[in-house]
């Protein structure tokens, strides 16, 4: 078994507000092994989002304890790669520029590796596109390629194909496990749509509101590559829907984004 990459440990996160204080995550506990995948769904304002912004390190002031392969997190570092909604791209450079980001692409060893990437994400051909030239999921795959350059021990997805249309997004859920597959970056991938937390993860953490907690963690034991009409997928995708209607707070459309 591999060992554990990941340890948030009885984690808490109080916000203060005008009409008193916030309880957004409250005891939060989860082990991730080196190179798994993990979904994380639940209603909006369960605290995944803040979950993902602590194991970035771009939210300290939390109770509990995060250790990252031993190391406890104290903030953001390039051990930890993020990816957002939005691709986030500079539109004054180009598709190898971004993902050098800045780094210089005169040194022919970064070259290389962005070469290499460029080819991980399937965009050979737009090195020297600009983002202004790019679909939506090609510019999420740049987002991708710039997260990995540096070779995170934890890549973090905050619903990354949420803006991209069904046939896009289908794809990139191809794209991204092509990657998990090659590479063994260990995955937290926040979304609220059930059937790509299936689809994606060998492990599907719900999350219940108010404040934000673990309510169950179910396994996806299905090998890769998956299809969506299987037997075996129904299944289970009904196993997380029976779950997660016992959660409360706003529902989620179970069949969004497929």
């Amino acid at each position: 078994m591999s060992a554990p990459s990941l340890i948030i440990d009885q984690l808490n996160r109080t916000f203060a507000s005008p009409s008193g204080p916030v309880h957004a995550l409250s005891q939060i506990q989860l082990t991730v092994k080196q190179g798994e995948f993990i979904t994380l769904i639940g209603p909006s304002g369960c605290g995944k989002s803040t979950l993902l912004k602590i194991v970035a390190g771009l939210d300290t002031e939390f109770e509990g304890q995060v250790h990252l392969n031993g190391k406890p997190i104290l903030g953001p570092g390039i051990e930890k790669g993020v990816i957002f909604q939005e691709p986030r791209l500079f539109p004054w450079l180009t598709v190898e520029q971004n993902i050098a980001a800045n780094l210089s692409l005169k040194k022919p060893e970064i070259k290389q590796r962005v070469q290499e990437l460029i080819a991980l994400v399937r965009l050979q051909g737009f090195e020297s596109s600009y983002p202004r030239e790019l679909s939506g999921g090609m510019a999420q795959r740049v987002a991708i390629a710039r997260a990995l350059l540096r070779n995170p021990e934890v890549l973090l997805l905050d619903e990354p194909f949420g803006a991209l249309d069904a046939f896009t997004r289908a794809h990139m859920q191809e794209v991204l496990l092509d990657i998990w597959q090659k590479n063994r970056t260990t995955m937290l991938f926040v979304t609220h749509d059930l059937d790509e937390a299936v689809f994606l993860g060998e492990r599907v953490v719900i999350m219940n509101p108010r404040p934000g907690h673990i309510r169950e963690i179910l396994s996806i034991d299905l090998p890769f590559p998956r299809t969506r009409t299987g037997s075996s997928f129904q299944e289970l995708r009904r196993l997380v829907l029976q779950a997660f209607e016992k959660v409360d707070g706003p529902a989620i459309d179970p069949g969004a984004g497929i």
